[in-house]
């Protein structure tokens, strides 16, 4: 499936280059009104970040996720800076159907592993982010991805199978923001490796015709946050592309 990616930063619709918050790109667009229209022209899952929130919890747009949660019959994903089980309790409470998790689930597993037992695998999506070294290994990278971890992709997909992960989203840091396209030979790997999980791929999307590799690979779907906001293409036609594959 398509999956439609809104970033916000103090309630503004933008897009960082790579994660770099000196990179920005903002839009005017009304955050509520665009999501409203992308459950309306056929998503079946939205994807939301609060960078306001990754950056500083403390200051997480709770009250706006809330209305934009509330607003939309499709379920939605949230991210950004979940560290503790207060951040979870608060994102499900205000409407998402499922917290997006990423450096927390490597520098503290143990914590991470108990919200996997109280909430349930299927409340709560990994988010591995990737860097890809010279020899072939999947290195995640971890707060906002200034730095490497000391582990790959599957040592972290091993530690939580047994807990019965179900949804990871995986982005190839190198094709973040690029428009260059995804990485299928990564997509292929893990899901031939993986085939009980639902990769969804993130990272490149920049035409229509990179969509339609990507069904094959195996991953259940592709968010894309740039494409569609520098109107590369519609939504209705990123849909029809994925189904058509």
């Amino acid at each position: 499936m398509i999956i439609p990616a809104l970033d916000l930063i103090d309630g503004q619709v933008v897009r960082l280059h790579q994660g770099n918050y000196d990179q920005q790109r903002d839009y005017q667009y009304d955050p509520l009104s665009h999501f409203q229209q992308y459950a309306q022209q056929g998503a079946k899952l939205l994807h939301l970040v609060d960078l306001t929130g990754a950056k500083d919890p403390s200051d997480r747009q709770t009250p706006l996720l809330r209305k934009l949660l509330s607003a939309v019959s499709v379920p939605v994903q949230v991210g950004g800076g979940i560290r503790t089980e207060e951040d979870v309790k608060t994102l499900l409470d205000a409407g998402a159907n499922r917290v997006v998790i990423g450096s927390t689930a490597i520098k503290q597993p143990a914590l991470v592993m108990q919200w996997f037992e109280r909430y349930g695998a299927e409340n709560i999506v990994l988010a591995l982010d990737i860097r890809i070294n010279d020899a072939g290994m999947k290195q995640v990278a971890i707060n906002g991805w200034q730095e490497n971890s000391a582990v790959t992709l599957e040592q972290v997909v091993e530690q939580y199978l047994p807990l019965g992960l179900k949804y990871v989203l995986c982005t190839d840091i190198s094709r973040d923001g690029t428009l260059n396209g995804s990485n299928i030979e990564l997509y292929r790997e893990i899901c031939q490796c993986y085939p009980q999980i639902a990769f969804q791929a993130s990272g490149g999307i920049g035409t229509l015709n990179d969509i339609a590799s990507l069904p094959a690979s195996g991953v259940t779907g592709v968010i894309i946050g740039r494409a569609l906001l520098d109107g590369k293409f519609t939504l209705t036609e990123a849909i029809q592309c994925w189904q058509n594959a």
